[in-house]
C-alpha cells in the first residue's frame, strides 16, 4: 500500500507510523498507515473510497491495547482534538466527539450539574473506546448511561445506533466489524458539582491507592469471570510479580500486566498467556483476555 493510490483526505496520512509512542504499554511495531482525519466528512469519504479489502482499525488512547511487535496492517484511525469536544445538549445529557477523554466529559459533567457520569473519570480512555467496550468501573457501565452514538460504518456510511442497537454485555456490544464510533449522548440525573466531584476525588484516590497508573501498563488484562475476581485468581495461582523478559504481573495489583522499560509485546502477551495457563492448573478457571491484541506477531 502506498500513500499515491489512497483517497485524497484533508486530514493527516502518515506511512509505517510507530505506534509505540501511542500505547499505554509504549510497546509493538508500526501502524502500514495511521490516518488522523479532519472531521467527521473527511473520514466518510475516505472509508467510501478505501479499497473495500483494506482492514481499518479505530485507535484511542492506546490504554486497552497491545500492539504486536509485527505492526498493523491497513489503516490505523486515530481521532485527533476535532472529535474532542463536549458539549451539554440539556440540563442532563452531554454530546461528547469520540475522541474525548473519560476525565473531560467527567468533569464537564460536575461544571453542569450532571451526576451519574463520575465512573468516567478512572476509565483511561476515550469515547470511542468506551462505547465500543461497555467500559465500566466502580459500579457504572456505559450501558447505563448510553442514550445512542454516532458510527461511520466500513463503506463510509454514517449511522446512529441506539444502545439497545449495541447489544451490550461485560466489556462488548455488537458494534458492526470496522464501525469507527464518532461522537456519543449520555445522560445522567441532576447533581451538586461539590458532591459530583467529592465523589470523582474517591475514585481517583481508590484509583491511585491499588493500581499501578504510573506505570507502563494497559489496565485490567483480564475480564473478571462469573463468581470471580481476576486479580484473586492470579494472585492465587502464584504470578504476583512474574517476569517474562521486560513484562512483568504488577506487585501492586496483580489482574495489571507492567512494562519494566524493555518489554516487546511479546513478552508482555506471553506473559499473559503464562498467567492464564497457571490460573487454569491452580483453579480451573479459564481468563479470558480483556486487553485488545492487534496486530502481526512477527517484525
Amino acid at each position: 500500500m502506498t500513500t499515491q493510490i489512497l483517497p485524497h483526505v484533508e486530514g493527516r496520512l502518515t506511512q509505517d507510523a510507530p505506534l509505540a509512542p501511542l500505547v499505554w504499554f509504549k510497546s509493538g511495531g508500526c501502524a502500514e498507515i495511521l490516518f488522523e482525519p479532519k472531521d467527521v466528512a473527511d473520514l466518510q469519504s475516505f472509508l467510501r473510497e478505501l479499497d473495500s479489502s483494506t482492514p481499518v482499525m479505530a485507535l484511542g488512547l492506546g490504554s486497552n491495547l497491545i500492539v504486536r511487535d509485527g505492526g498493523v496492517r491497513g489503516v490505523v484511525i486515530r481521532l485527533g482534538k476535532a472529535f474532542a469536544k463536549v458539549t451539554c445538549t440539556d440540563a442532563v445529557t452531554l454530546a461528547c466527539g469520540a475522541g474525548a477523554s473519560g476525565i473531560l466529559v467527567s468533569s464537564t459533567a460536575r461544571d453542569k450539574g450532571i451526576a451519574g457520569l463520575e465512573f468516567l473519570r478512572s476509565i483511561p480512555g476515550t469515547v470511542g473506546g468506551f462505547v465500543r467496550m461497555n467500559g465500566g468501573a466502580y459500579g457504572g457501565e456505559v450501558k447505563d448511561i448510553l442514550l445512542n452514538c454516532d458510527v461511520v460504518i466500513r463503506d463510509g456510511t454514517l449511522a446512529t445506533l441506539s444502545v439497545e442497537d449495541l447489544h451490550y454485555c461485560y466489556r462488548h456490544s455488537e458494534l458492526p466489524d470496522g464501525a469507527i464510533v464518532v461522537a456519543a449522548r449520555f445522560q445522567g440525573h441532576p447533581g451538586e458539582p461539590e458532591a459530583i466531584q467529592a465523589e470523582m476525588d474517591r475514585i481517583s484516590a481508590s484509583r491511585e491507592a491499588s493500581q499501578p497508573l504510573r506505570s507502563k501498563t494497559g489496565g485490567s488484562t483480564f475480564r473478571n469471570p462469573d463468581g470471580h475476581k481476576a486479580w484473586q485468581l492470579v494472585d492465587a495461582a502464584g504470578c504476583r510479580g512474574l517476569q517474562i523478559g521486560g513484562a512483568q504481573v504488577s506487585e501492586k495489583h496483580t489482574n495489571f500486566l507492567i512494562n519494566t522499560g524493555d518489554a516487546s509485546s511479546a513478552d508482555i502477551e506471553a506473559l499473559g498467556e503464562e498467567v492464564r495457563a497457571r490460573v487454569m492448573a491452580q483453579s480451573g478457571v479459564e481468563l479470558i483476555w480483556e486487553i485488545q491484541r492487534v496486530g502481526d506477531e512477527n517484525e
